[in-house]
C-alpha cells in the first residue's frame, strides 16, 4: 500500500512540475531579513554571527511534516532520531551535544527541565504553525544565557494576517498517515488574533529496525493549538501567545544482545507541552527607547508505559521573568539591556538564575557594524557565571558581505544531575561547575552581480571544557571537547524557473582523548533543484546526504535520501500537494538498531479563504 500510494504522487508531481520558487531570483536574492534572535532586530547582512534562516515558505515549499527535517536543512546541523513517527529527536549545532542546543520558542527557553540533560525532544513539534526558524550557530550565552553552547533555534510562530481569514487543509498517505489542520486570524489597527490546530496520526513503522526481524509497527498521534492574539493602546502593544501539544508515540523496548539492544515491545510514551507568553512593548521618547516587559510560562508533562502499566512519569515547567530595553542613541549607535530570572521545577525540585546582560552595536562606516556584548547569570545552584560575544559585519558592496564572530557560552548543571546519585555514592555532587565553551567563526557570503546566485563559505573553532559526565554514581566535570570545520552553502538560478542549491558541511569534533564524537559525521549536506515552469507549478527535489558516524553502539554507515515535492494552485484559494520520500526505498538508520521509513508518499489539498 505504502507503494502504491508512492507511486501515485508520483506520477501526480511528474504532471505539476517542480519548484519552490514562489518568487523571483532578483527577490530572493535582494530579501534582507530582519533576524530577532541577535535580540538587537538586525538586519541579516548586518548580523556578524553565522545564521540560517528558514522561513514559512521553504517549509512549505519542501512539504516537510516535522520541525526537524526543516531544521536539518541548515548547514552544520546533524539530527538523530531513535526511530521514525514520534521517536526521541535530537539536533547537534557544529558537533555539540543535543542539550547544548537551547531552543526559543515566542521568546521562553522551550528545553525539557525533566530530562537528564535538559535538552528539547524535536519529535513533536508540527510546523504547521511555525513563521519561520532561526538557528544560530556558535556560543550565544550572552544573549541567551545557560544551555547555549553550540548554538540557538529560535522558532517564532505565525502571526495575525491584516483582514479576516484562514486556511485548512488535509493530507494521507503512506503507513496509514493522517494530518490536517485548520486555522482563522484576523488583524485591523487596534485588535488581532489567530487560532490554529493541527492533529497528525499514523500507523508508523517499527522503531527497531525492520531488517532484524521487528515487525510491530509504532504508531504516533498529535494534536497542536496554536494561539495568539494583541492589542495596540496607542503607541504601545499588549501580545500574549500559546502553542500547546498533547502526543502519544509507541516505542520499542530494551532488549540486550539485539541491534542497538533494542526490539519489538508494547511501550508507549504521552506527553504534553506548554510554551506561553505575555508581552508589553512599550516605546518611550518618541520611539528612541523600546521596552519590552515579557512574562513566559513551559511545561512538561511526561508518563511512559509497558503493556498499559505505568514506568515513569516527570513534570517540569519553567518560569521567565524579561525586561529588555533598546535604546537608539543617535543613527549609528544602539544599545540593548536587560534582566531577566527563570525559576525552573522538576519533579518536586526548584532553582533559579538571575540574569544581567548589555548588548552595544556600533555603525562605525555605512557598511560595518560591530556589536559587543556581555551578561552576568547568578544561578542558585552552581554560581556565577560570566560570558562575552563580539562580531563585525562587512560590507564592502552590494555583492559582498565579511562576517566574524567570537562568543562564549555556558550550560549549567540541570536539576538531574545536582540531585541524582545511585550506585554507592551517599550524595549528589554538589561541587558541579558548569560546562563553558568558546568559539570563533569568519565567514564570506558572495552575491552574484546579475542576482541569479550567492555562495557563502564559513570556518568555525570551538572548545567545550567542564563537560558533564556521569561516572561513580553521580555526574562530574571530568569530559572535554573540541570541533573546527567549515559550512558552505549555495544557490543559483539556471534559469527564471530553475534554481539549484547546495550545502555541506564538515565537521571534525573529537573529545579529550582525541576519539572522535558519537552521532557527529564528518561531513554532511544536502543538493536541492526547485522548478517553477509555470506560475501554478511548483516542488523541489532534495537529495541529502549523511556521513558516517561513530555510535555507541558501533558505527553507523553513511546514507542518502532522496525526496520529491510538489505544488499545483487548482485555484487562487485551492492548491493540491504531493511528496515522496526516500524515492529509491533505500535502507537506513540514525541511530544503530533503529529503523528509517522506505519509499513513501503522501497528497493532500489546501484551503485558503
Amino acid at each position: 500500500m505504502k507503494k502504491q500510494i508512492a507511486v501515485s504522487c508520483l506520477v501526480l508531481l511528474s504532471g505539476a512540475g517542480l519548484s519552490a520558487a514562489d518568487e523571483s531570483s532578483e527577490d530572493l536574492i535582494a530579501d534582507n531579513l530582519t533576524v530577532y534572535g541577535v535580540r538587537l532586530d538586525q538586519a541579516e547582512t548586518e548580523v556578524g554571527s553565522s545564521i540560517t534562516i528558514i522561513t514559512a515558505d521553504d517549509i512549505k515549499a519542501t512539504g516537510v511534516d516535522y520541525v526537524l527535517d526543516a531544521v536539518a536543512m541548515a548547514p552544520g546541523v546533524t539530527i538523530n532520531q531513535n526511530g521514525a513517527y514520534g521517536g526521541s529527536a535530537s539536533v547537534r549545532i557544529r558537533g555539540a551535544t543535543s542539550e547544548q542546543t537551547l531552543v526559543i520558542i515566542d521568546g521562553v527557553v522551550a528545553n525539557d527541565p525533566t530530562s537528564p540533560g535538559g535538552g528539547f525532544n524535536f519529535a513533536r513539534l508540527d510546523p504547521a504553525n511555525i513563521e519561520r526558524i532561526e538557528v544560530l550557530k556558535g556560543p550565544q550565552s550572552t544573549l541567551w544565557g545557560s544551555d547555549a553552547i553550540g548554538g540557538v533555534i529560535n522558532i517564532i510562530t505565525k502571526r495575525p494576517a491584516t483582514g479576516l481569514g484562514g486556511n485548512a487543509f488535509a493530507q494521507a498517505g503512506s503507513y496509514g498517515t493522517q494530518r490536517g489542520g485548520a486555522s482563522i486570524s484576523g488583524a485591523d489597527e487596534r485588535f488581532d488574533f489567530r487560532l490554529a490546530v493541527s492533529r497528525h496520526s499514523t500507523d508508523g513503522i517499527s522503531k527497531a529496525d525492520e531488517i532484524n526481524g521487528n515487525t510491530e509497527d509504532d504508531s504516533y498521534e498529535a494534536t497542536t493549538v496554536s494561539a495568539n492574539g494583541g492589542v495596540n493602546i496607542g503607541d504601545a502593544r499588549l501580545q500574549a501567545k500559546v502553542l500547546w501539544t498533547d502526543a502519544e508515540s509507541e516505542f520499542d523496548s530494551f532488549i540486550f544482545g539485539a541491534q542497538g539492544n533494542v526490539g519489538d515491545g508494547d511501550e508507549l510514551s504521552a506527553t504534553e507541552e506548554l510554551s506561553s507568553n505575555l508581552t508589553l512593548q512599550l516605546p518611550l521618547f518618541g520611539g528612541k527607547l523600546d521596552n519590552q516587559f515579557l512574562l513566559g510560562f513551559a511545561d512538561i508533562d511526561r508518563a511512559n508505559f509497558n503493556a498499559g502499566a505505568p514506568t515513569f512519569a516527570s513534570e517540569g515547567d519553567r518560569l521567565t521573568y524579561r525586561y529588555q530595553g533598546v535604546l537608539s542613541i543617535n543613527d549609528e549607535q544602539r544599545l540593548a539591556f536587560g534582566v531577566e530570572r527563570e525559576d525552573s521545577e522538576s519533579n518536586g525540585e526548584d532553582t533559579s538564575i538571575d540574569g544581567l546582560f548589555a548588548l552595544y552595536e556600533l555603525q562605525a562606516l555605512e557598511s560595518l557594524t560591530v556589536t559587543a556584548g556581555v551578561r552576568r547569570d547568578d544561578h542558585e545552584r552552581f554560581g556565577a557565571e560570566t560570558t562575552g560575544r563580539l562580531t563585525l559585519a562587512y560590507n564592502p558592496s552590494d555583492q559582498l558581505t565579511l562576517r566574524a564572530s567570537w562568543g562564549e557560552g555556558f550550560k549549567a548543571p540541570t536539576l538531574f544531575q545536582t540531585t541524582f546519585f545511585c550506585c554507592g555514592a551517599t550524595a549528589p555532587n554538589t561541587d558541579l561547575k558548569a560546562e563553558s565553551s568558546d568559539a570563533f567563526d569568519i565567514g564570506i557570503t558572495y552575491r552574484s552581480a546579475d542576482a541569479k546566485g550567492q555562495v557563502g563559505l564559513t570556518y568555525f573553532d570551538q572548545d567545550t571544557t567542564n563537560l558533564i559526565t556521569y561516572a561513580s554514581g553521580g555526574y562530574e566535570n571530568i569530559a572535554r571537547a573540541s570541533s573546527s570545520g567549515f559550512e558552505l552553502d549555495s544557490s543559483y538560478y539556471i534559469t527564471e524557473w530553475l534554481e539549484a542549491s547546495m550545502n555541506y558541511a564538515f565537521i571534525d569534533a573529537e573529545d579529550g582523548d582525541g576519539e572522535t564524537l558519537t552521532r557527529v559525521p564528518k561531513h554532511s549536506g544536502d543538493v536541492a533543484l526547485s522548478f517553477n515552469p509555470e506560475a501554478k507549478l511548483s516542488g523541489t527535489l532534495m537529495i541529502r546526504y549523511n556521513g558516517e558516524e561513530q555510535d555507541r553502539n558501533g558505527v553507523v554507515a553513511e546514507w542518502v535520501r532522496v525526496d520529491l515535492s510538489g505544488r499545483y494552485a487548482l485555484t487562487d484559494t485551492v492548491e493540491l500537494y504531493a511528496r515522496v520520500e526516500n524515492l529509491f526505498d533505500d535502507h537506513y538508520q540514525q541511530i544503530i538498531g533503529y529503523g528509517a521509513p522506505g519509499l513513501s508518499g503522501y497528497v493532500g489539498a489546501r484551503l485558503s479563504f
